[in-house]
C-alpha cells in the first residue's frame, strides 16, 4: 500500500529522476504531421502544458507549450511558434490514444481558448490515485510517492515563450508529460482499494477539530 501523503521534506531528501528518453522540438509547421502520425500508433501516452507565467492577475497568456510523451520519446510543441493547429486538435480527439495528464481540466481549457475541440479518451490522475490511497494531487508528490523519487519543479515558472528553449527546459517539460504516465502504467497494474479502505485512509489523514471542553 503506498503512502497517503508525503512531506515537502521527505521530497527533497530523494534522489532525482528524470525523462532520458529521445525529445524533440517540434518548432516549425511541417514537422507536425510526422510527429503526430507517430503519437497516433500509440495506445497511451503522457501530455502536459506549459505556459509564460503572469504576475497580475489580470494578464493571461496563451499555452506556449504542449508536451506529449512516450516512454521514451518526447515531443515538445512550440504552440507560440506553430500555433494549436487542427491537426493537433484532431490528435487530442482520437478515441484510440489514451492520454494521461494532471489536471487535464485546466490544460484542455487554456488550449480551447485558442482553438475549439472535444478531448477524447484522457485520463486525469487526479481522479484515480485516491484508489491506491494517495491523497497528494501535485505531480511531485504522487510520483514520490509511488517510485520513491523527485522529480524537479524549478523550471516551472521560468518563459517558456523564449526563442529557444533551453536544455533545462526541455528536460523538465519532458519529465513532466513522461511522468503522468509512468505513473498511470504503474498504478493500472495494481489493485485498487475498497471503498472502505479508502474512507479509513482519508478519515486517519484528515485533521479532526480540536475539543471545545467548555462545551
Amino acid at each position: 500500500m503506498y503512502k497517503a501523503k508525503i512531506t515537502k521534506e521527505e521530497v527533497n531528501n530523494l534522489p532525482a529522476a528524470a525523462y532520458n528518453g529521445l525529445i524533440t522540438v517540434i518548432d516549425k509547421p511541417e514537422l507536425v504531421g510526422d510527429a503526430v502520425k507517430f503519437l497516433r500508433a500509440q495506445s497511451v501516452v503522457g501530455i502536459d502544458t506549459e505556459t509564460k507565467p503572469t504576475f497580475a492577475s489580470n494578464q493571461h497568456n496563451s499555452v506556449a507549450l504542449l508536451q506529449v510523451a512516450t516512454l521514451d520519446r518526447c515531443f515538445l510543441f512550440r504552440l507560440n511558434k506553430i500555433n494549436f493547429s487542427e491537426e493537433l486538435s484532431d490528435f487530442l480527439e482520437d478515441e484510440k490514444v489514451k492520454k494521461i495528464g494532471l489536471a487535464v481540466r485546466d490544460d484542455f481549457a487554456g488550449l480551447n481558448r485558442q482553438r475549439k475541440f472535444k478531448p477524447a479518451n484522457s485520463i486525469d490522475l487526479q481522479n484515480i490515485v485516491r484508489n491506491y490511497g494517495i491523497l497528494e494531487l501535485g505531480l511531485q508528490k504522487i510520483f514520490a510517492i509511488v517510485f520513491g523519487q523527485k522529480i524537479s519543479k524549478s523550471q516551472r515558472l521560468s518563459n517558456w515563450e523564449n526563442p529557444t528553449l533551453t536544455p533545462q527546459q526541455q528536460l523538465y517539460a519532458a519529465t513532466d508529460a513522461w511522468a503522468t504516465l509512468l505513473i498511470y502504467s504503474k498504478l493500472s497494474g495494481e489493485p485498487t482499494l475498497s471503498q472502505s479502505e479508502i474512507n479509513r485512509i482519508i478519515a486517519e489523514n484528515t485533521p479532526q477539530p480540536p475539543i471545545n471542553e467548555n462545551l
